[in-house]
């Protein structure tokens, strides 16, 4: 019975045990605040074994980051490419991000973080905009861009449109508590947004 496969194993869960510390830290003390000595206690590790799985504290943010912009973005694009026809893929990535990525708290409050540390620590926020944002831009461009039917002369810029919408109410709602001061039903910005992208490719 080969040995390598429970190290791996071992390694991998480590790896997870350390990231799920560094998440509650992170976002408890912020990046500035947070210290691998806090990450250790809380992630029940030494330190050494978190230099040894991530070379220092930026390396471990930028982990965090990658963990959780890909599991986001398979939630809301699935399998790729995208396929099917235009309205039913655009509602079904429009519905998707507006409620489960709206109501995963713990992603809310991480892009709460980013944005916070984003004035003393600009590469935090452009390592973020690196991961989901232009992989996001850059999938629904290409559907866009294959669908000649829909006759869109810029792929990227209708994308952006379609995106930068939900995105920017998701950020006003959610991050900014904007749903307590001018509620506005999601499902209704939805239709308006996929007639009017549809309408104007």
């Amino acid at each position: 019975m080969p040995i390598e496969q429970p190290e791996i194993n071992v390694s991998h869960d480590k790896r997870e045990q350390i990231l799920n510390g560094a998440m509650q830290i992170f976002l408890t003390h912020g990046y500035a605040g947070t210290s691998m000595d806090r990450v250790a206690a809380t992630a029940g590790v030494s330190k050494q074994t978190i230099y040894s799985h991530f070379q220092d504290k930026q390396g471990l943010f930028t982990a965090l980051i990658d963990r959780v912009t890909r599991d986001r973005f398979q939630i809301v694009f699935g399998a790729l490419p995208l396929a099917g026809e235009p309205e039913r893929v655009l509602r079904k990535i429009a519905y998707t991000l507006l409620h489960a990525i709206a109501e995963d708290r713990e992603y809310i409050a991480f892009i709460r973080l980013v944005i916070g540390e984003s004035g003393r620590f600009p590469e935090l926020a452009r390592q973020f905009v690196g991961t989901i944002p232009k992989r996001a831009i850059a999938t629904l461009s290409q559907y866009f861009e294959s669908h000649r039917e829909l006759n869109c002369p810029d792929p990227e810029a209708t994308t952006r449109i379609f995106l930068g919408s939900l995105v920017s109410f998701v950020l006003m709602q959610n991050v900014l508590e904007g749903e307590t001061v001018m509620p506005m039903d999601g499902d209704r910005l939805v239709e308006r947004l996929i007639n009017l992208v549809l309408k104007s490719s």
